[in-house]
């Protein structure tokens, strides 16, 4: 259990939770499981008949554990949700993804059925999909072995758990538990047969149905007419009614009226099935062998497991978790149709049970809960956006007015005040069953239901006659009181009805009672008068004024004293006086104002007081704690009569020395009422064991026992009392923070709640907690706090301790700030400071890493205001390392959310980019590179804003502009002749200040810039995937693709060599490159080298444009400069070929770069490079053609082709290239005729 860590919730039902999970040591992740133990039957056979199936389309089995509350499954994890989430987010698919997901389905189905297994309740909510959306069958709850009873297999696994052999006194409705959905069962299930092979292929067909219309073939919201609908009504005619509207096929059609049929013998059998028409061959032979193969390789790769140990099932009873053992002999599949039937049967479920660590402490929880936010995403932002509701914000309000009354009111939840019953709790002894002779009843042996349904003459007469029987048995003198006991113990069995015992105690028998305590013949009698007392306390709903309850418990008070060295009278009278003085406090409770009608006398407390102390018999210590424990729930004057010097060390003997769990539990759990009471119950347990020994109770792994704890450290921290000793310790906050780990929100909650105390009396400790990775458990479990529909009772609770701290931890952050910013202004200009001064930087200054930790948290940067604070008075004179770096880590984070600088852009320009700008040329390389990467954000984020005319353009734009120039690029020359990897940062910082401001371009092109980049280039070609080479191309881009842009420059520092070599370089690399990081990468050079590529032939195309336009003119100036420009760039038309074969490329952006540059070029070169039409090359363009089904694009390609063929002689082309090449371009411009009759007409003459 303890190999597992548990991540993030990702689903949750009525009684079970789901997470992801992990198995330390690997990175093989799974789902996790936890389910209630009431929940036994149902899992016991889930695990039961998929431990040993192996199959892609059937979610994978691990093993399971079980702990003192629940039962938890380890299985594979399935990422895509369920079939039923997917339907009702697109509400209909289209047939082809219809067949797609019924192929997985057929599939898995047969394996199931193959393998013995009826799955009896096929839902889509019970189909889920991996990653890839791959189908999986995954809840086998209430599937079944082939002609098993079901029934009788929960029958027989309810009554062995509960340890009873009479199955007549177990009182649960089997069929309920067996039931499956009504809207996918088959007609004669409905009708009362048993499920079968045939009732899950109907099931299939509603699935089907459901996924192309979006909503299952019979459905209504009564049940009865629902009935109707699948008994005698055809399902509705097949359509969808929404996009896209598709018919189904015939095939479609057909295949669900075959499993649709009411008849069960009527619908196909499998060979029928798979043979069907629907599934396009997918089931051929070939298919049914690799199927059969692959089930062969699993069951080996089981046998396996189980021979190495990996498959964890216990085969006999519950060992600690040191010594479990594997599973062993799980069989291999045998031949087709009996592959596990085997393994299905068992004679007893005790033979199969789950790994335990009950004889471990039942210590809970037994996986450790990881820290780590989900991936890929950021809870903390989604939280601060989602939660405002109305209850949220009424909720913050009250915070800012008294942080201490919001405290106070969350400090206990209904979760601390359950109440269990006292009397005939199973955990406290064994309850004696309940059994009467109705036979030999001398009253009519009404049920509870019966009783209590009675009319009032009947009633009368019956609770006269009862009277009359106990009184008529009390006088006889004749022989052992048979018939009293009878009644006596039929009262008790009806007594366990609230409406019937509520009725009992309002009438005449309750008085009759008490007398018997004293008056019966012997303890026979008194034992079961005092059980009927406690049950009908325990029971009752309320109270008249006038029930005799004191006088009850004045005698069993008596008789406790009288026998209090008999430990069996003992546990026989407390339960029942117990009941008897709860059920005072909660109807007095109830009571405006509270009263007192029934007096407790207080030899009743000093008896329970008593039946505390050590000495006592084990279930008396419970007894008494767990009277206390629900007395103290209540806020009656009762419950006060226990809080004396005492009651706190004497509760937490008990937790502390007892060895059974229960009575552990019980303890701590009453000491922790009686501390909502009164706080110094818990304050005298310190004082006497020490907090030392209560922290390490802390990190008990029992969750109740934490919560209790940490309710009761909230409870005494809110009172005040004696706080500063409890948050001087330092260890109470590591121990409290590491609960954070636990997997229960609730627990999570209550530690986020002392924290947020102690941090609201010591700020200093805010920087420990963060250290700790506070801020990540927050981010964690942000998420969560939003409240669902089942997850009320925590989540809700989770989300409300979380606001409270949130606010208070973003609200400390501007007392921090001043602080640091005072003791920083007080040195400033002083040489030597004084020792107070020293004090109070060494205090101070280490807290701007709360800063940070707060801002790289995307839910606190959204709360931060930061008005008026500015950092030049913090960067006076550097009074630490640390500091400054905090300060450029915590101005990065701010840079991520643009939202936050847009309001303050003047501000940034003066005050934040200079000592940037500044930073950058420091001698610490960290803080050149940090402080250059948040220029590059700053910049590009200002510079796009001036772009589009927002903020304060005029005056903010020409400072920013002026900053660029006089400061920013005349470092940058010398940052690039710096060694890696600051190269990179000067590289990224050019591109953000290039990519949106064409005036900062031409700075650039003017300045020393471009020998030094260049340089840098060549430097790098033995590093063709770094990002230094990546920053530069995107440079060159930004530059030769401004408006009016002059490329003389750019020419002299030899850009045509560096673009062919680069580019024929890079495409090499992407051919052979496999590894899909290194590929991405040297696609995006691709692209950025064909943008260079494509901004310098357009810029080009437009001169020779504008000097043909001008021939006219005879300005003999304009065509010599367009003909030197040819020709500086006719080494560029070398790279036709390379264009032409990226041009088949199914990635849009690189076909479009390539083809818009194969076209400038065609246009300015034509067929120049002997090489263009190469047999490959010609292949390439054939196939494009064939690809492309745009008409503009398939106009431009065939533009390409007619430029670039008649630059070659025909007999030169038909003499050294293959004919075959021109004749694979020829039917393909045949069907183009329509579009460019130049082009066909050019490919005709190509042929000849």
């Amino acid at each position: 259990m303890e190999n597992f860590i548990l991540y993030e919730e990702i689903g949750r039902g009525n009684q079970s939770v789901v997470y992801k999970g992990r198995r330390k040591g690997s990175i093989s992740f799974v789902a996790i499981i936890c389910s209630d133990k009431s929940k036994r039957a149902k899992i016991t056979n889930h695990v039961r008949l998929i431990r040993n199936i192996k199959h892609e389309n059937v979610v994978s089995f691990h093993e399971w554990y079980e702990t003192s509350n629940h039962l938890w499954l380890v299985v594979e994890l399935c990422t895509g949700g369920s079939l039923e989430t997917v339907i009702g987010q697109d509400q209909c698919l289209s047939e082809d993804v219809v067949r797609g997901f019924a192929i997985d389905l057929a599939k898995g189905l047969k394996y199931i059925h193959d393998s013995g297994i009826v799955f009896c309740d096929l839902t889509p909510a019970k189909i889920l999909l991996d990653g890839p959306g791959t189908l999986k069958y995954s809840n086998f709850c209430i599937s079944k072995a082939e002609g098993e009873n079901l029934e009788e297999f929960f029958l027989m696994s309810i009554s062995q758990e509960a340890g009873l052999e009479d199955d007549n006194t177990l009182q649960i409705n089997i069929k309920s538990l067996v039931q499956g959905s009504p809207t996918y069962s088959a007609p004669e299930v409905l009708k009362g047969e048993d499920t079968s092979i045939e009732s899950d292929l109907w099931a299939l067909g509603c699935v089907l149905y459901e996924m192309f219309s979006g909503k299952p073939p019979f459905f209504s919201q009564n049940a009865s007419e629902l009935l109707q609908l699948i008994l005698n009504e055809d399902p509705p005619p097949l359509r969808q009614k929404v996009a896209p509207f598709s018919e189904p096929s015939p095939e479609f059609q057909s295949l669900l009226r075959g499993l649709l049929r009411k008849d069960p013998h009527e619908r196909p059998s499998w060979d029928q099935l798979l043979s069907h028409p629907f599934w396009r061959g997918a089931f051929s032979e070939e298919e049914k062998l690799k199927e059969e193969d692959t089930f062969v390789s699993s069951s080996v790769e089981t046998a396996y497991s189980n021979v190495t140990g990996q498959m964890l099932h216990s085969c006999s009873a519950p060992e600690t978790l040191e010594e479990t053992r594997t599973l062993e002999g799980v069989e291999a599949a045998g031949n087709k149709g009996q592959p596990l039937r085997n393994s299905l049967q068992l004679n007893s479920v005790a033979e199969f049970r789950p790994k335990s660590a009950l004889d471990n402490d039942a210590r809970e929880p037994v996986f450790l809960l990881s820290s780590c936010p989900a991936p890929g995403r950021s809870t903390m932002a989604n939280h601060a956006v989602d939660r405002t509701s109305q209850s949220h914000e009424e909720l913050l309000a009250s915070q800012v007015n008294d942080l201490g009354s919001s405290i106070r009111e969350l400090v206990f939840t209904d979760s601390d005040l359950t109440v269990t019953p006292i009397i005939d709790n199973s955990k406290v002894m064994k309850p004696a069953p309940v059994k009467f002779d109705s036979k030999t009843l001398s009253v009519p042996a009404y049920s509870g239901e019966k009783l209590s349904s009675l009319s009032p003459a009947d009633w009368e007469a019956f609770v006269q006659q009862v009277c009359c029987l106990l009184h008529a048995a009390e006088t006889s003198d004749s022989g052992p009181p048979r018939s009293k006991l009878n009644l006596l113990s039929y009262l008790c069995a009806v007594a366990s009805h609230r409406e019937a015992a509520t009725r009992l105690a309002h009438s005449q028998l309750f008085p009759l009672l008490t007398p018997q305590l004293r008056a019966a013949p012997n303890w026979d009698v008194r034992t079961k008068v005092t059980r009927l007392l406690g049950l009908l306390s325990s029971h009752c709903v309320e109270l008249k004024d006038v029930t005799p309850i004191s006088e009850a418990v004045a005698t069993l008070t008596e008789l406790v004293r009288e026998n209090f060295r008999n430990n069996k009278l003992k546990q026989c009278l407390l339960p029942s006086l117990g009941e008897l003085m709860y059920l005072v406090a909660r109807q007095e409770e109830k009571e405006e104002p509270p009263g007192g009608t029934w007096a407790i006398p207080a030899a009743s407390y000093t008896v329970l007081m008593r039946c505390l102390r050590e000495r006592e018999e084990l279930v008396v210590n419970h007894i008494a704690a767990k009277t206390v424990e629900n007395i103290c729930t209540t806020l009656s004057h009762h419950a006060k009569a226990f809080v004396t010097g005492e009651i706190g060390p004497l509760l937490w003997y008990l937790f502390t020395h007892s060895t059974v769990d229960s009575l552990r539990v019980t303890a701590i759990s009453a000491l922790c009422r009686v501390t909502r009471h009164s706080a110094t119950a818990f304050q005298s347990v310190i004082d006497k064991v020490g907090l030392p020994a209560i922290l390490d109770c802390l990190a008990s792994g029992i969750n109740r026992v934490q919560q209790y704890l940490l309710t009761m450290f909230a409870a005494i921290l809110s009172h005040g009392a004696n706080v500063q000793r409890l948050i001087q310790d330092r260890d109470l906050t590591a121990k409290v923070v590491r609960a954070l780990e636990s997997p229960f929100p609730m627990i999570r909650a209550k530690a986020f709640l002392v924290l947020l105390q102690v941090l609201s009396c010591s700020r200093e400790v805010l920087l420990l907690c963060c250290n700790s990775r506070l801020v990540m458990y927050i981010e964690r479990d942000i998420r969560k706090a939003a409240p669902g529909r089942e997850e009320q009772s925590s989540n809700e609770y989770l989300s409300k301790c979380l606001d409270l701290l949130i606010r208070h931890m973003v609200q400390e952050l501007p007392v921090l700030l001043d602080e640091i910013l005072s003791a920083l202004g007080n040195i400033v200009g002083r040489k030597h400071p004084s020792g107070a001064q020293a004090k109070q930087l060494k205090q101070s200054l280490p807290m701007i890493a709360v800063l940070l930790h707060m801002l790289t948290s995307q839910n606190y940067v959204k709360s931060i205001d930061s008005c008026e604070t500015c950092l030049d008075g913090a960067i006076g004179q550097t009074p630490s390392e640390e500091l400054i770096r905090n300060t450029l880590l915590a101005m990065e984070a701010i840079t991520q959310h643009p939202p936050l600088l847009t309001p303050h852009h003047s501000t940034v320009v003066d005050s934040i980019l200079p000592p940037l700008t500044s930073l950058a040329s420091s001698n610490n390389v960290e803080w050149r590179m940090v402080s250059l990467r948040v220029l590059s954000e700053i910049t590009l984020l200002l510079l796009s804003q001036e772009l589009l005319g927002e903020g304060e353009v005029n005056s903010a734009g020409r400072d920013l502009l002026a900053l660029i120039t006089k400061a920013l690029l005349p470092q940058c020359e010398s940052l690039l002749l710096e060694p890696d990897p600051l190269p990179a940062y000067a590289l990224k910082l050019l591109v953000s200040l290039t990519e949106h401001s064409s005036h900062v371009s031409r700075l650039v092109e003017e300045s020393h810039l471009l020998p030094v980049v260049f340089q840098v280039i060549s430097e790098q070609q033995g590093n063709p995937l770094g990002t230094t080479v990546q920053s530069a191309m995107a440079l060159l881009s930004n530059l030769t693709g401004q408006k009016d842009v002059r490329l003389r420059p750019l020419y002299q520092q030899g850009l045509v060599e560096v673009i062919c070599s680069w580019l024929i370089r890079v495409a090499a690399l992407c051919m052979e490159r496999e590894d899909k990081a290194m590929a991405k990468r040297l696609h995006g050079l691709l692209l950025s080298l064909l943008d260079v590529l494509h901004n310098v032939l357009k810029s080009t195309s437009a001169v020779v444009r504008y000097a043909l336009q001008s021939q006219k003119g005879e300005d003999k100036g304009d065509i010599q400069a367009a003909e030197e420009l040819l020709l500086i760039n006719r080494p560029l038309a070398e790279l036709s070929g390379l264009l032409i074969q990226m041009l088949p490329s199914r990635d849009p952006e690189l076909y479009e770069e390539a083809s818009q540059c194969l076209s400038l070029l065609s246009q300015l070169y034509g067929g120049d490079d002997l090489e263009c039409l190469h047999p490959d090359n010609l292949q390439s363009l054939a196939q494009t053609l064939e690809m492309q089904t745009d008409p503009r694009q398939q106009r431009l390609l065939l533009r390409v082709i007619k430029r670039l063929v008649p630059c070659r002689c025909s007999g030169c082309l038909l003499g050294c290239r293959d004919p075959e090449s021109g004749r694979t371009l020829m039917p393909l411009a045949a069907q183009q005729n329509s579009l460019v009759s130049t082009g066909t007409e050019s490919l005709k003459w190509r042929h000849q």
